[in-house]
């Protein structure tokens, strides 16, 4: 199991962008957590198979039909995996 961090920049705050992206990580059997950064951005964590964590960004370029995305970066992560998918 991999974890990788995502970090979204665009208008991703006030606009369903971590319930949606829960979902999508739950719909994928994915865990970690989304949460809202102080400088307006969203911080992804996400834990699962190569194939989930692929899907999952794909998913993220686009985010909540609310959401304007702008950017997404990704980097591996050494977190230990949790055990649900969570918005903080």
């Amino acid at each position: 199991m991999s974890c990788v961090k995502f970090r979204i920049e665009g208008r991703v705050q006030g606009v369903f962008f971590r319930a949606s992206t829960q979902r999508e990580a739950q719909r994928l059997g994915l865990t970690g957590h989304a949460i809202n950064l102080a400088d307006g951005s969203v911080e992804v964590l996400a834990c699962g198979n190569d194939e989930a964590l692929d899907a999952l960004e794909r998913w993220l370029h686009d985010g909540s039909p609310q959401a304007r995305v702008e950017c997404v970066e990704r980097e591996p992560s050494d977190a230990t995996p949790p055990e649900h998918f969570t918005t903080g």
